[in-house]
């Protein structure tokens, strides 16, 4: 072993003996624009997340990461599933590729393969039911052939619905009935590897599905009126959760398995409850409540290993589930904070921004004050903008919310207009739109300047040219549907 890795061992070995808290955060990528990873690999350091869970294993991203010492979780993404699970080959290859190569010549710190993420959903109707054990076994093989056995652990995110309570309260709680029995296959095998359980738990989620969930019970504060469930008092929803998966664990003969909380947040726009306030109350109560080291009803005394869902906001994230999905972010997507937290990780006891992030020019593209909002080209105009930009800030309740007419066009306008590079004939809406240097803003509603482009080394000219002819072929569409 490498002085270097011998250091970071022996750093991850006295903070488990010293019951050191660390957190760790999500560092997703689905973004029109997303951040030079080495601008988001000093926001990491400069804030203290020792920990990042990565959805994939992009190259650059990992390379980034090499020398700095932040444990990683590197992903594997559902479609990659099936190949894996029949090909031990194909498993080999992955392994060396994107765990190898980066622990031996990049000094990257990876410590976990996420196999897949929340796999098990019912939305995906069991798409992935039969890939997922034998990914996560040959992939666990192929680590093991590789020589990192001992230093890297698999695991599957999985979503918080693979168990539940016939009654509600923890004590009842065990996996699904209809994936029980594999389940219990993935559980046997990872304590057999020593490896941990992942789960993703949203309060935020059974708020914005449930408008009779008691509001006060998704957070920390000890206001709501707690749960009683055989003399262990439940004050807040993630501990209630997170113990219906210690019971399901302890029934089945895992009580010990360790237990890794892969994404927790709050989203701050994009529907009524997500907001900042919201947001800042959540996370900043839940950074208390696991630096306090109190544990949960079933797991006093022990330290809870999380990652915050997430570190920067992704405006290129499907909003099937809804339009919360590109705000779950603690930084916006250019690295700015959006609120103060305290990670109890840096003497500024507050977020730290990004630094050396590029903007584009100083220009917004808006509605012509002489337009007419009854110009039947609006709503036309107004959907493409919408389909090709994000206007999830828009509606009821958000950050966008208290925009006029003539505000709400503009604000379709220049997010299309933006995520088009600031190009000029994306500000070409038929005697509509023009530019204009006198930033729009509110006070709550921010009309974003696009930052330059990351795209990674030889990918920079393809991605610039994908762009350009995304741009031409939607302004014939464009205007094949007004004409």
């Amino acid at each position: 072993m490498g002085l270097y890795h011998l250091a970071i061992g022996l750093v991850s070995f006295l903070s488990m003996v010293s019951g050191a808290m660390t957190i760790g955060a999500n560092w997703g990528t689905q973004a029109s624009h997303p951040l030079d990873p080495a601008i988001v690999v000093r926001l990491l350091r400069e804030n203290g997340i020792q920990k990042v869970k990565l959805f994939d294993a992009d190259y650059d991203t990992l390379k980034a990461l090499g020398k700095s010492g932040i444990e990683v979780m590197v992903g594997i993404p559902n479609d990659m599933l099936a190949t894996l699970a029949t090909s031990m080959k194909a498993a080999e290859k992955w392994v060396s590729v994107n765990v190898s190569t980066h622990v031996t010549k990049n000094n990257v710190n990876i410590r976990y393969v996420a196999v897949g993420n929340e796999p098990f959903l019912q939305t995906y109707n069991g798409s992935f039911l039969r890939a997922t054990f034998p990914a996560l076994q040959n992939v666990q093989a192929a680590l093991v052939k590789a020589g990192l056995g001992r230093t890297v652990s698999v695991t599957v995110p999985q979503n918080a619905d693979v168990y539940e309570s016939s009654s509600g309260l923890p004590s009842d709680g065990d996996f699904r009935a209809d994936i029980r029995d594999l389940m219990l296959t993935i559980v046997k095998f990872l304590n057999d590897a020593t490896a941990p359980f992942t789960v993703n738990i949203y309060p935020f989620i059974s708020l914005y599905t449930d408008s009779n969930f008691p509001v006060d019970y998704a957070f920390f504060d000890g206001n709501a009126n707690p749960v009683n469930d055989g003399g262990a008092s439940y004050y807040n929803m993630f501990d209630a959760n997170y113990d219906t998966l210690v019971h399901a664990l302890q029934k089945n003969g895992f009580a010990n398995l360790p237990i890794i909380v892969g994404e927790i947040g709050w989203p701050t726009d994009g529907d009524r409850n997500a907001n900042i306030e919201y947001a800042r109350r959540f996370n900043q109560g839940f950074m208390s409540h696991i630096s306090s080291g109190k544990g949960t009803p079933m797991r006093p005394n022990t330290g809870i290993n999380a990652f915050l869902f997430s570190l920067i906001d992704e405006d290129a994230k499907s909003i099937d589930p809804g339009n919360f999905e590109r705000h779950w972010g603690i930084f916006t997507f250019d690295g700015i904070p959006k609120y103060a937290l305290n990670l109890g990780t840096t003497n500024a006891g507050t977020l730290i921004p990004a630094k050396g992030v590029q903007y584009q020019g100083r220009k917004w593209c808006v509605m012509k004050q002489s337009a007419k909002l009854d110009d039947p080209q609006v709503a036309p105009s107004v959907s493409y903008a919408c389909g090709l930009g994000d206007c999830t800030s828009l509606g009821y309740g958000t950050s966008c919310g208290d925009l006029n007419a003539w505000g709400n066009i503009s604000y379709a306008f220049n997010s299309y207009f933006q995520m088009q590079d600031q190009h000029d004939d994306a500000c070409k809406f038929p005697n509509l739109s023009t530019i204009t240097k006198t930033d729009p803003s509110t006070s709550t509603c921010r009309f974003e300047i696009m930052i330059q482009p990351y795209y990674g080394g030889a990918a920079e000219t393809l991605g610039r040219a994908k762009k350009a002819l995304g741009l031409v072929a939607g302004l014939i569409l464009f205007f094949l549907t007004i004409v």
